[in-house]
């Protein structure tokens, strides 16, 4: 039987959830998906955990249509709170809640993140080991062009991500330390890969975890895919975030907005002039399973 690569993915997002499932379809790949918390939000009292689910969802082949929640949702629960008055524009389906349940009430009673979401993956048959970044709470907020701040879900969700902004921090981060198994998972690895996700949403809130950047940066194979087709992001405020953070809106900006270097980048247009990574072109856009996995599949002959 042939050996497995053992590759660890840093993730968030769709775009993080979809490039996941096309590694976690390869025979010959043992996977970790190390996803971003810094979305994480307390909605209707629940504790929620978006990206996370995103990922665990996508890799129990359950999500929603949209890329986010549950696949054959029900609403009741929605439209009981609307009758009471309740703004309900974050929408969480009747399956959704019953895992933000189950995780608010767990945590409540001490268990941290990283345990709950081991049991969670596994009560939906995700074999694939997720881990958050870290069990300490991280939270990004966003300040708008007049001064003031939005947490990400108001900025994303509830303003649909309409506001210019101006900065972007991520509360807790200096404070928070790498989920267990998560360096492990790093240094482990024979190949790291930083998933097509919003750098500056999804993967700056993990590779700023103290000494996480550090461990990813001694790899030797750091392999970033582009968030980017036809110069553009597929949907999100990936351009806009890379503009008001300094960066160019390109394959290059993307690489400059991480914070760590790759030793390969995944594009689907070469970068002009020389740089210090190997490029491999190709088509990035993965809408679909297959799609997915062919691109895994070509990342895994490539660098390895």
């Amino acid at each position: 039987m042939q050996s497995q690569t053992k590759v660890t993915l840093l993730a968030g997002g769709v775009g993080g959830s979809r490039m996941a499932l096309g590694f976690s379809l390869l025979e010959e790949v043992e996977l970790t998906v190390i996803v971003n918390v810094a979305d994480d939000d307390v909605v209707y009292g629940l504790y929620v955990a978006a990206d996370i689910d995103t990922v665990v969802y996508r890799l129990a082949g359950i999500e929603g249509q949209a890329g986010w929640g549950r696949r054959d949702e029900s609403w009741t629960v929605m439209e009981e709170l609307s009758r009471l008055g309740v703004e309900t524009d974050f929408r969480l389906g009747d399956r959704d809640l019953a895992i933000n349940l189950y995780r608010t009430e767990r945590m409540a009673a001490g268990t941290p993140l990283s345990t709950i979401t081991h049991d969670v993956a596994r009560s939906l048959g995700v074999e694939t080991r997720v881990l958050p970044v870290s069990d300490d709470p991280i939270r990004t907020y966003l300040e708008i062009a007049d001064g003031s701040m939005l947490d990400f879900q108001t900025y994303f969700v509830r303003r649909r991500h309409q506001d210019a902004v101006a900065a972007v921090t991520y509360r807790g981060i200096e404070l928070a330390k790498p989920a267990p198994g998560v360096i492990e998972a790093i240094d482990g690895a024979d190949i790291v890969v930083l998933a097509p996700s919003n750098p500056i949403l999804s993967l700056r809130p993990i590779l700023g975890v103290p000494s996480l950047a550090a461990a990813i940066s001694a790899k030797e194979t750091l392999v970033a895919i582009s968030p980017l087709v036809d110069g553009t992001a597929v949907k999100g405020p990936t351009v806009d975030l890379l503009l008001a953070a300094g960066y160019e809106p390109t394959n290059e900006g993307i690489v400059s907005a991480l914070g760590v270097l790759p030793s390969h980048l995944v594009a689907d247009v070469q970068p002009e002039g020389h740089r210090p990574w190997r490029t491999l072109v190709t088509e990035t856009r993965i809408a679909s399973p297959d799609e997915a996995a062919r691109l895994a599949r070509e990342v895994l002959v490539w660098a390895r």
